[in-house]
């Protein structure tokens, strides 16, 4: 190969000059005089109204048709903005109306006791729901109206919406199959505060643990059991939830005697155990919500004659008045000579 033609191949190519990105702006200049002409914008509108019939260089077009691109992203954002505070107004007025309500005589009457403690609870209950699903809604309407907003300026620069929509659905495809689960949590957590199933310091049994709601979030609930274990359940994972501390619980004492005792007399006294305890003002209307009954014999077999006790407690408070009936049961044995069966 020649010198000459090594020469010529080692000479770099001429760089685009100027000349090469006028048609581009050319072309833009052109497409906004043909706007201006048209009287879309703003701007252009103004332009035309002011000095109609005129025709503008190309650079004034240019000018105009940027400063109208602006004003609609500015104008379409303020709008999405305003129409985003009317809506976290709309529902944080919802949300305090439903939680600062007065509490219906119907859910009243179906509190523990009806005391005015259950009731405050009830009522902090639904404003800490009302609360909490009202910041989920403002959540919620920002992302669309804000979301919306923007797919809007997009359009407005020029930007193809449907490669972009499609993307992005490909993508929400995607996160959404690999985190079903944690969607599913959050699913689960709505229904669970919408329903009001349980709240802080209800005992509740979730199936795979059993103890004191300490933390209820829309993901997890956080439970203490009696060994002072701390458990974190996903709400999706919590197929049954058995509540022990809503409206009564029921505890149940046996008393075993053997065969050959009289059955009516040690019926007729666990009558009279009982009936002292429903007079009792530290346990009635306090602890005790109905007055105890004694079933009679429970269970018979050759070693022993069952009698059962059942008393409607307050939630949480069944084991405190069964161990309550146990001693005066004890004690009322002892005074009259009376044993228990072994």
């Amino acid at each position: 190969m020649c010198p000459l033609t090594l020469a010529l191949a080692a000479t770099p190519s001429p760089s685009p000059s100027t000349t090469d990105i006028l048609p581009d702006a050319e072309t833009a200049a052109r497409t906004f005089q043909a706007a201006c002409e048209n009287n879309e914008g703003l701007f252009c509108t103004v332009l035309n109204a002011l000095l109609p019939g005129r025709q503008f260089p190309s650079w004034i077009t240019l000018v105009a048709g940027i400063v109208d691109g602006l004003l609609m992203l500015v104008l379409i954002f303020a709008i999405a903005l305003v129409i985003r505070n009317l809506v976290h107004r709309l529902i944080t007025k919802l949300t305090l109306r439903a939680g600062e309500g007065v509490l219906p005589e119907r859910l009243r009457n179906l509190t523990p006791l009806g005391g005015e403690a259950s009731v405050a609870i009830l009522t902090e209950r639904r404003r800490a729901r009302a609360e909490t699903i009202g910041s989920v809604l403002r959540s919620l309407a920002s992302v669309l109206i804000l979301g919306t907003a923007t797919l809007m300026a997009l359009a407005r620069l020029g930007v193809e919406l449907a490669p972009l929509l499609t993307s992005v659905g490909i993508i929400g495809v995607a996160v959404g199959f690999g985190a079903q689960e944690l969607v599913k949590d959050f699913i689960s957590g709505m229904f669970m505060l919408l329903e009001d199933q349980y709240g802080v310091g209800d005992v509740i049994d979730t199936g795979v643990a059993t103890g004191t709601v300490e933390a209820v979030t829309l993901r997890i609930t956080r439970l203490r059991d009696a060994d002072g274990k701390v458990w974190y359940v996903r709400n999706g994972t919590i197929t049954r939830i058995g509540n022990e501390s809503q409206g009564w619980s029921r505890a149940l004492v046996d008393v075993p005697v053997p065969p050959d005792t009289d059955v009516a007399e040690v019926r007729e006294l666990l009558r009279s155990v009982v009936a002292e305890l429903w007079k009792d003002p530290e346990y009635r209307d306090k602890l005790i919500v109905e007055e105890p009954e004694v079933y009679g014999l429970e269970q018979i077999s050759g070693s022993s004659v069952i009698f059962r006790i059942s008393i409607k407690a307050a939630p949480t408070h069944k084991l405190e008045v069964a161990r309550e009936v146990r001693m005066r049961v004890k004690r009322a044995f002892d005074e009259k000579g009376l044993a228990f069966a072994g």
